[in-house]
């Protein structure tokens, strides 16, 4: 995909995120990593269900502008929470594509003090893994960027307490794919509490999601320890090892009748 084709599929997440009440007025941000370390990023203050290839800004990793401005952009400034989006880069380097919004149910879950960790929605623990959930920090400030520094090294969607969400992909495409996955889940999660509550898959269902989760290349750095610790996995270990893995694998395939 060239800078073009790129600044076009921005836009039209943009338009995706406003339709799909992911953010308001001109809130949300959404970059993505060009070569020789140049990102483009959405500008500040601007609708995003309402821009134009063009609208969109090129920064350098210290946050400068380096391209040169168009009778669209010329008065526009990168959006507010580009030190977010570049220790996404700094910390990833598979990473190409960050997508910051405001998702109201699973903000909504934050203010509650829900814990995203849990293993509830099969998709979820897939597609997303572990999801954690920073103490409250400032928005657009230097304490919002260092509070998602650690986290984003070992995960791919985190929420901001108070306030959204961080999603992130080797593409800006599959970054937005996850934030969909995200809100989708709080929603499920959401009327499951008002139910009579949320019930955890046991152990040795979700041993069977991780190895899919593995064997899909989605796995991160220390995901058997966080599963373990959030009460998704047994004490057992030996799963971890690759028959294990192609063992389960089998059996999920069976049980959907595709082996």
């Amino acid at each position: 995909m060239n800078e073009r084709e790129l600044r076009e599929q921005i836009c039209r997440i943009g338009q995706l995120m406003y339709m799909n009440g992911y953010i308001d007025g001109a809130s949300g941000n959404i970059s993505a990593r060009l070569d020789n370390g140049r990102v483009l990023a959405t500008p500040s203050g601007l609708a995003k269900g309402f821009m134009l290839p063009d609208h969109l800004i090129v920064v350098n990793m210290r946050g400068e502008r380096i391209d040169t401005p168009t009778d669209l952009n010329a008065d526009l400034r990168p959006t507010s929470e580009l030190a977010m989006h570049l220790e996404c880069y700094r910390q990833r380097p598979d990473v190409n594509g960050v997508v910051h919004a405001h998702p109201p149910t699973s903000v909504a879950l934050t203010i509650a003090g829900y814990d995203f960790r849990r293993c509830v929605v099969p998709e979820a623990v897939v597609l997303l893994g572990m999801v954690p959930t920073t103490p409250y920090a400032t928005p657009a400030s230097v304490e919002n960027r260092d509070a998602i520094r650690e986290l984003i090294k070992f995960h791919d969607a985190i929420m901001l307490a108070h306030h959204g969400s961080l999603t992130v992909a080797d593409t800006v495409w599959d970054a937005y794919m996850r934030l969909e996955t995200l809100e989708h889940t709080a929603k499920i999660l959401f009327m499951a509490e008002q139910m009579g509550g949320a019930r955890n898959i046991e152990p040795h269902q979700v041993e069977k999601l991780i190895a899919v989760r593995r064997q899909m290349g989605l796995e991160r750095p220390g995901d058997q320890e966080r599963f373990r610790r959030a009460g998704g996995l047994t004490d057992g270990a030996d799963w971890v090892s690759e028959d294990r893995i192609r063992e389960v694998v089998r059996e999920v395939l069976k049980e959907m009748k595709l082996w």
